[in-house]
């Protein structure tokens, strides 16, 4: 069967093109992953999402995204992608079982082998969005949500007049603590180093804000609490540990896009970001389009080229775009 397009990711990029596309009367197919979702999977309570003015649980304002694509009548199906063919159109995507050692047939194409599925669609909207990079320490995985979060913007409300860490050295890290000032009453920013890797405006900003304290080559050893975190264990230079208590810790190390299966596919800059191309040279489609990635018929939008914002609203609204751009795209090649 051949499908309109291939939307692949199931977070809030994903589900929001697929609304689209689907309701444009698109044959949709919708590849979520065994673990769908995306990032609100792991967030409790959204309250900066438009239209939930008592705020809505991550969780089940995924679900409510989800109903709403199926309701328009997006094929969803939860298997992970493991191989894809963008050399030729119809483009085709595969899921199924990966065997170690696939590698890339040549520079548009990916070759699963195993036990595969493999469907073909006009064309592919890439929404596989990025993880939070996290520290694996003990007390994180079980706090996630309850004091332990990847995105001031997103929670720093819920911390007001409270004792907040922040754990990383680049601008991220010095984004969040600059965002947490305006709620918290104290932020600690924990580094393992002796300087910060961010640049020098935000190093300014952080070191002479008289709500933020830096303690230097040291780092975070565990996360504590009973029902939400209470602590964090330090571990400095010398080795020794102590207890901090506090009532929040915003990691913020970085992010990795999930792209690996599109490396050396479409473009991507040195971080692992998708480039989009807003017209490629010499294409025979007139029409410029702003998801549009180096490999023509393919979009992307959500977390996976986004390094700026990285919020579900973002998120949704990139996939608003890829859904009509596709929508426009394949109008120009009839």
């Amino acid at each position: 069967m051949l499908y309109d397009v291939i939307i692949i990711g199931s977070g809030p990029s994903g589900l929001t093109a697929g609304i689209y596309t689907s309701r444009a009367s698109l044959h949709t197919l919708l590849f979520a992953g065994k673990k769908w979702g995306g990032q609100l999977q792991l967030t409790s309570e959204v309250e900066n999402f438009p239209g939930f003015p008592e705020g809505i649980m991550g969780p089940e304002l995924m679900e409510r995204m989800r109903k709403q694509a199926q309701r328009f009548g997006v094929e969803i199906i939860d298997k992970e992608v493991t191989g894809i063919d963008f050399l030729k159109q119809p483009f085709s995507v595969s899921v199924g079982d990966v065997v170690a050692g696939a590698s890339p047939a040549n520079t548009r194409e990916k070759a699963s082998q195993g036990d595969a599925t493999t469907y073909t669609a006009k064309s592919i909207i890439i929404a596989t969005g990025a993880d939070t990079m996290w520290l694996g320490v003990p007390g994180e995985a079980q706090f996630i949500g309850k004091g332990v979060s990847s995105c001031a913007p997103c929670d720093a409300f819920f911390y007001r007049n409270k004792h907040v860490v922040v754990v990383g050295g680049g601008d991220s890290a010095m984004e969040e603590a600059i965002v947490l000032t305006k709620f918290a009453s104290c932020v600690t920013v924990v580094h393992r180093r002796d300087s910060f890797r961010a640049s020098k405006i935000m190093v300014d900003r952080v070191v002479n804000h008289e709500k933020i304290d830096v303690i230097w080559n040291t780092s975070v050893e565990e996360i504590t609490g009973d029902q939400k975190v209470n602590g964090v264990m330090l571990k400095n230079k010398r080795g020794v540990v102590q207890k901090m208590p506090v009532d929040g810790v915003f990691v913020a190390i970085g992010h990795q896009p999930n792209n690996g299966i599109f490396k050396g596919i479409v473009e991507m800059d040195e971080k692992g970001y998708i480039v989009r191309k807003f017209q490629i040279p010499n294409s025979k489609f007139q029409n410029s389009y702003s998801s549009q990635t180096s490999v023509e018929g393919i979009f992307v939008s959500g977390d996976n080229h986004d390094h700026a914002y990285r919020q579900a609203i973002t998120a949704a609204g990139f996939g608003c775009q890829a859904a009509m751009d596709v929508e426009r795209w394949l109008e120009e090649q009839k």
